[in-house]
């Protein structure tokens, strides 16, 4: 990191001092074997960055491919019969859309207000077997309201992203690198059941790859030995800041629908009854009170959570998530804004930091899209 280069790692959101209740990923030894700095999150001790620093890991996954270990996520295993219907009944996007073979991401709402209990994706691996992942601190709520095994403690998750990474898999998993966008495979890896999927998290081409915890290690260091970097929570939150991905927390959760998120399309408005449904009709007939909006600072200061949007002198919202975006080399932020400020794209508004106020730009989302790294 130059000293012109902002620490980015120290913006990861959800970190947690030391606790001896954290849970412990299958690859923890091989991230402490590299130098990362570990830190907890949603319950388990995870790395947010290694030596080379964020920003390089960033920048990695939008040029090459990055390895992030995200065997925080909760991996539930619902199957038998009136599995499918359990779930169309409880999360919000419609399966019937798709079909053994494809993931969908969802949500699982809260049944009085319609905000956000959790943003979940669904791999459907066969008639009647489903892999529900959640958010990390999230499991324990999920089973609650769709039962089934959890299965986390079983297997570890690794997410291959970047441009290169599908080039960088194939040799290690062709069936894994092969996998169409949102498309789900099972494969056999050196004796050993594993599973990827078309999905991730930072706004690139990738593969996420689920197999047993004791064969993860290994091909962790096979990834790695084939030329794809290891990144952390930094860079994570970083990629899906810059790609206008929400985390739940911020962008979703207590209070916040997926109206207000612009997630309408998450809902399986032509379905039948779903948790949560009734007060997401009204709101929907009445529209949202408020909307997330993406924010684009003039310079490299960002927005940070919880700074309050001004426009015209009154206070109109908040900002969810912000930091520097080091594709764009200025601030960027999202923001849930009041709708009757007519904050369209393109309207400018202040964000107070510190007692400063600093001027922003309403931008369209995402701020970064595939394959643009190299154009800024």
């Amino acid at each position: 990191m130059t000293p012109t280069e902002p620490d980015l790692s120290t913006a990861a959101p959800h970190l947690e001092g030391p606790d001896g209740d954290l849970r412990h990923s299958p690859l923890e030894a091989a991230h402490e074997a590299l130098g990362a700095k570990l830190v907890g999150f949603g319950g388990w001790l995870m790395p947010l960055a290694y030596p080379a620093g964020t920003l390089a890991e960033h920048r990695a996954c939008r040029t090459a491919a990055v390895a992030f270990d995200v065997s925080h996520l909760g991996t539930v295993r619902v199957e038998g019969p009136g599995s499918l219907d359990l779930l169309q009944a409880q999360l919000t996007n419609d399966l019937g859309k798709i079909a053994p073979g494809r993931a969908q991401y969802t949500h699982l709402l809260d049944a009085a207000d319609g905000s956000v209990l959790d943003d979940i994706i669904v791999w459907w691996l066969d008639d009647e077997v489903f892999d529900v992942m959640p958010n990390a601190s999230n499991t324990d709520r999920v089973r609650g309201a769709i039962g089934g095994e959890d299965r986390t403690a079983e297997r570890a998750v690794i997410a291959v992203q970047g441009p290169a990474a599908r080039a960088l898999l194939a040799p290690l998993a062709p069936e894994a690198a092969a996998v169409g966008h949102f498309a789900v495979t099972t494969f056999d890896w050196r004796g050993v059941p594993a599973t990827a999927a078309g999905t991730g998290y930072t706004g690139e081409d990738g593969v996420e790859v689920s197999l047993p915890a004791d064969a993860a290690p290994a091909f962790w260091k096979s990834l790695l030995t084939l030329g794809v970097a290891p990144a952390g929570l930094g860079a994570r939150d970083t990629l899906r800041l810059e790609a206008g991905l929400p985390l739940h927390g911020h962008e979703l959760g207590p209070g916040i629908t997926p109206l207000q998120a612009g997630l309408s399309w998450v809902v399986g408005w032509d379905k039948e009854d779903f948790r949560g449904r009734a007060p997401l009709d009204v709101e929907r007939a009445g529209g949202p009170t408020r909307r997330l909006r993406g924010l684009l600072a003039a310079g490299r200061q960002p927005p940070r959570e919880g700074a309050a949007v001004f426009a015209g002198g009154d206070r109109v919202g908040t900002v969810t998530s912000g930091n520097f975006s080091p594709v764009l080399g200025r601030g960027i932020a999202m923001a849930l804004v009041d709708t009757a400020a007519g904050l369209d794209i393109g309207a400018t508004a202040e964000v107070d930091v510190r007692g400063r106020a600093l001027p922003v730009t309403v931008a369209a989302l995402p701020f970064v899209r595939p394959g643009e790294a190299g154009r800024h």
